[in-house]
């Protein structure tokens, strides 16, 4: 039989210390080494984005855009994100300066690509796009896209005061102008609400904020760049039904003098539209004012108005 090993508790304390410290240099380089492998992925899909070939540019020759009007007219424009798969096919309206025009449609139907035309995010494969009869592809990017304001679903704020927020849409704005922008679209007074005001610090993305707050601020930074073309893409889709009615009662007084486009699956946002265009398939169903088109029989419109209708009535039984 072999000798017994006669060890103290002591010494076995020290026995798994000295093994702690041996092991803890080598999980520490291991976790550094799982750092960096994500890192380096991380590196290679940034680097993917930016090695990504600009795909609308400055075409040679590009003027600067004159001061906008605001009258947009499509001329037999046709795009398509596949060469083999149109998204519009010869699509052809005229937006008269200071007109409200709505887009309805299906899902994928085409409206989202018309304002991204206007805003030249993409070039048309076929046809014009003209502003005030000038020709977006012959303009810089810069001269077109200062004159608007898009405000997309998805409303981003960054990190900072919601002063910086809001100044955002016109850097060289005052805070007597911030505040005019705030008070335009009913944000004025859940901003004073709040800790410290204008002043007060938000995260990125704004978790502290609602959805419908998030919205608002995003709509004063749009209204205070004085756009003369604004292009509202599902923007009251977060916001509840009181505050939809108080961004209305802006629209209303404000859109006075400017050109917007309107992309809504609620109806009850564009009623009051000059013109509602129904994209179907790529190409315009049917135009005309919510009165003109909810009296066709078998009209696109009126189906989706009494579809919506149904649907909100279910909600309210239940």
């Amino acid at each position: 039989m072999g000798g017994r090993l006669n060890l103290q508790l002591a010494d076995l304390l020290l026995i798994l210390w000295y093994l702690g410290r041996f092991w803890d240099p080598l999980n520490n380089l291991a976790n550094f080494y799982n750092a960096l492998l994500t890192a380096m992925a991380s590196v290679e899909r940034i680097y993917e984005i930016l090695d990504t070939p600009i795909e609308v540019h400055d075409n040679a020759g590009a003027v600067e855009m004159p001061p906008i009007v605001g009258e947009v007219r499509f001329d037999n424009v046709s795009f398509g994100y596949d060469v083999d798969v149109p998204v519009l096919k010869e699509v052809s309206f005229t937006a008269n300066p200071g007109q409200t025009v709505a887009l309805v449609g299906p899902t994928g139907a085409g409206k989202s690509t018309v304002v991204n035309l206007i805003s030249r995010f993409y070039n048309a494969t076929g046809g014009r796009v003209l502003i005030d009869g000038v020709d977006v592809q012959d303009v810089t990017l810069a001269s077109l896209r200062s004159q608007m304001s898009v405000m997309m679903q998805d409303s981003f704020i960054f990190s900072g005061t919601i002063m910086d927020n809001i100044r955002y849409g016109r850097l060289n704005a005052t805070d007597e102008e911030v505040m005019e922008a705030a008070k335009a679209v009913y944000a004025h007074d859940f901003i004073l609400q709040m800790e410290k005001g204008y002043n007060t610090e938000v995260n990125e993305r704004g978790s502290s904020l609602s959805a419908g707050q998030k919205q608002l601020i995003s709509f004063a930074r749009a209204l205070l760049n004085d756009p003369r073309i604004l292009i509202l893409d599902e923007a009251t889709s977060s916001i509840d039904t009181h505050t939809e009615q108080l961004i209305q009662l802006a629209i209303e007084r404000l859109l006075h003098g400017r050109t917007c486009f309107v992309i809504a699956h609620r109806l009850s946002t564009i009623r009051k539209a000059d013109c509602i265009m129904v994209i179907q398939d790529g190409r315009i169903a049917e135009r005309g004012t919510h009165e003109e088109l909810i009296t066709l029989d078998a009209g696109h419109y009126r189906g989706l108005c009494e579809a919506q209708f149904a649907f909100l009535a279910g909600e309210n039984i239940a």
